[in-house]
């Protein structure tokens, strides 16, 4: 937080995390500076130790000795910012509600962002696209010369990076299906109601505009699924950009037993896809496998091992637990049979 209360943060354009955050500061009406570049040289900049490893975005928060320091993540850092200041609040006061929305946001987080990564990556005309505009994402004004080598740079780092996310030839139908329901899902349940849990937007939201920003707003091959597939998506990745201007209201979040039947679908989605990755990370990771192997969605998927991607499956756990019994049964009344269970509990 900057000494004139502005909240400072790095990022770049075609970053989801950092879309991600700008919107949700815009929702919250906080006011923000904005640095669209590399994050690491704005620490530098302001003279800041660089976080291990720096991410887009970082933001700049005052320690309690009022100095600045970087801070990643763009979970902890939502609900840091609703510590830091009260009103338009992205977490749902209900309990049961609240732990659906960061389920939505982990899912939009760490498994949405492989379609992104995908799409982007894989074919050669949205790995061209990107490695073209990326570079000047951060500095708009760079030389040819420099531009071309930052291009090319790009691209075959990121293209040799395919495997991080487990996007191969093989797992290429497996994410391409799940895109297509995940459209298909939100397309069903926008037509119903204009957030994911009611008339305002929740944290989970925000996690999915991220991802979508990129998917519909900047690689070709995703942006034509979208259009063919889920017209009010397409509209409401544009709404989402920018909800300053709604006023809401504590009666718009919607309780999960006056949800619309639609949410299950995409609850499905990440039941089929997410759990059973999530659940062979976390095995391997506990036993010390650099990678894993499972099915999913039928096919087989191998991709390399993240302890952090653990991590998320324990903290999803953790907020599981310590629901109230009653706030638990809830959520388990709607889970039921969307394949999420599964991944709940011991």
């Amino acid at each position: 937080m900057a000494t004139d209360n502005r909240v400072r943060l790095a990022g770049a354009l075609g970053s989801p995390y950092t879309q991600k955050m700008v919107a949700l500061l815009r929702y919250r009406r906080l006011p923000y500076d904005v640095t669209w570049g590399d994050p690491g040289a704005a620490c530098d900049t302001l003279g800041v130790a660089r976080p291990s490893p720096v991410f887009m975005p970082t933001f700049f928060f005052a320690n309690d000795a009022g100095e600045l320091q970087a801070v990643c993540d763009s979970t902890p850092i939502i609900r840091r910012l609703e510590d830091m200041s009260s009103g338009r609040s992205v977490l749902p006061a209900d309990p049961a509600l609240a732990f659906i929305d960061y389920l939505i946001e982990d899912f939009a987080d760490e498994w949405c962002t492989k379609y992104m990564f995908h799409y982007r990556w894989h074919y050669p005309q949205d790995a061209a696209n990107a490695a073209a505009l990326l570079p000047l994402g951060l500095d708009v004004s760079m030389d040819g010369a420099q531009w071309r080598q930052s291009r090319d740079w790009i691209a075959e780092r990121q293209i040799g990076r395919l495997y991080v996310v487990g996007s191969n030839d093989t797992t290429a139908p497996v994410i391409d299906a799940s895109y297509r329901r995940f459209l298909t899902a939100l397309e069903s349940h926008l037509a119903c109601q204009p957030f994911m849990l009611g008339r305002r937007p929740g944290a989970g939201d925000f996690g999915l505009y991220g991802q979508l920003s990129q998917l519909v707003g900047f690689d070709p091959t995703p942006r034509a699924i979208a259009h063919e597939v889920a017209p009010r998506t397409v509209a409401w990745v544009d709404h989402m950009r920018d909800q300053s201007g709604l006023e809401p209201e504590e009666a718009d979040w919607l309780a999960l037993e006056e949800q619309a039947p639609s949410l299950r679908a995409l609850l499905a989605e990440i039941g089929r896809v997410y759990v059973p990755a999530q659940l062979a990370n976390a095995r391997a990771v506990s036993s010390g496998e650099q990678t894993w192997e499972c099915e999913i969605d039928g096919s087989p998927w191998t991709q390399r091992s993240f302890a952090y991607q653990a991590k998320c499956l324990q903290w999803t756990n953790d907020r599981y637990r310590a629901l109230a019994t009653a706030d638990r049964a809830r959520v388990d009344r709607l889970l039921a049979g969307t394949g999420v269970e599964a991944m709940l509990g011991d």
